[in-house]
């Protein structure tokens, strides 16, 4: 066998190619947020203040004392039983049938279901079709992958969107107060498409991490709800794989998520879980199962509800007064962002983050969520993270920002 090797004698091998298609701006973005001198509007951070650090040290407490060392080894790939029962339990009250433990994967946060999904799904160069702008995590779970992609168009009436489908290895969609736009599908938009996937024979990948955060009246049924009602009987068959988490209705440092799906599926990303972590934290599954039966949501959800409202309208106040120059958006009815659009195309925020971070102000440039990288006319905007008047400070260094930006165009004074 010949083996060519271009490298020099000495030389290491080169990184992994899928490498440099990516960006760094994750990594950007979570650092900023811990310096004092910055005004953070770029990560999906919940409030920290928030965060219920005497209910989860009761909680852990009782969940040693429940199961001593069993939750301090090593566990079931597919994860703590008790909790996936109780998650089942949730699906089936919420959505009318019946779902069952062995629907449920336990998961480090619903982040690694987007990563196990695509090792599962994806063969490089195979097809995703998924809502857009799309969830930059996303995007950076399925690019080991190198996927191609294909645009989610909500109205169903793309030219070649049935034979995108029938091509897609899943569809990928975030109903609920998306990331990055905010926007909240109606249900008319998810029966049809459920409707789609269900003739085209293709996955369907419901991402619900928002769904605790409704401000303007409930989101309404779940496409896997909508699938539920349909076939209310027998064991879950169907094409919807449901990702939710614990990260923004409690805290995200559990790191507790899930998938509900069709047994066959379960079991097929249960293995692809086993080469990733053996095993997610049996200790924070059971946190999270005595959180869970305690109903500590019920009562906190709504604290957590009342303050981001308050944030929503405080930040987009702020914009309507220094940024509707150059930006429009609609005020979102619930979630954790605002996606605001230049009016001007040649707005590019991408350059326009750079000025930013010299005002020390930071948000996410629109072309992450791009998976060809061209989109570069919006901005994603955090409201979650901080205080009414901090966001107000930040609002008004971003149209800082903007005029540096249009400072340098040519004919312009500096």
């Amino acid at each position: 066998m010949v083996i060519s090797d271009a490298r020099q004698p000495g030389e290491r091998p080169a990184f992994a190619r899928w490498l440099s298609t990516g960006n760094s701006i994750t990594q950007q973005f979570m650092a900023i947020g811990g310096r004092a001198d910055v005004v953070s509007l770029a990560g999906g951070l919940p409030a920290a203040e928030l965060y219920p650090v005497a209910a989860i040290a009761a909680a852990q407490e009782r969940a040693l004392t429940r199961w001593g060392t069993q939750i301090l080894e090593y566990g079931p790939i597919e994860g703590l039983p008790a909790l996936r029962a109780a998650i089942a339990e949730r699906f089936t009250a919420t959505t009318g049938r019946r779902f069952g433990p062995e629907n449920v994967l336990l998961m480090t946060g619903a982040m690694q279901g987007l990563d196990l999904v695509g090792k599962a799904l994806v063969d490089p160069g195979e097809l995703i079709l998924s809502q857009f702008p799309t969830y930059l995590g996303a995007l950076d779970a399925w690019r080991p992958r190198m996927p191609r992609y294909e645009k989610l168009d909500w109205s169903l009436q793309a030219p070649g969107y049935d034979a995108a489908l029938r091509q897609a290895k899943f569809v990928y969609a975030v109903p609920n107060y998306s990331n990055p736009t905010g926007v909240l599908v109606s249900q008319d938009q998810r029966a049809a498409l459920l409707d789609k996937v269900e003739a085209a024979g293709t996955w369907l990948l419901e991402d619900d991490p928002y769904l605790p955060l409704q401000f303007d009246g409930p989101a309404g049924p779940s496409i896997l709800a909508h699938h539920a009602q349909r076939h209310p009987n027998g064991a879950y068959a169907g094409p919807v794989i449901y990702l939710g988490t614990l990260s923004k209705s409690l805290v995200p440092g559990l790191r507790v998520g899930w998938v509900v799906a069709e047994t066959s599926l379960i079991a097929t990303l249960a293995l692809a879980k086993q080469s990733t972590d053996i095993a997610s934290s049996l200790l924070t599954q059971a946190i999270a199962l005595e959180m869970i039966e305690s109903d500590f949501e019920a009562q906190h959800i709504p604290k957590i509800v009342a303050t981001y409202r308050e944030r929503r309208d405080a930040l987009c106040a702020a914009a309507a007064t220094h940024l509707s120059e150059w930006f429009e958006w609609e005020v979102p009815p619930g979630g954790m962002f605002v996606w605001m659009r230049a009016k001007d195309g040649a707005i590019d925020t991408d350059a326009l983050y750079t000025h930013a971070l010299a005002e020390n102000v930071a948000f996410v440039p629109s072309s992450v969520f791009d998976p060809s990288g061209a989109l570069k006319s919006a901005m994603r905007v955090n409201f979650t993270r901080s205080p009414p008047e901090v966001l107000v400070e930040g609002v008004r260094r971003l149209a800082q920002a903007v005029q540096r930006l249009l400072a340098e165009r040519p004919g312009r004074a500096a």
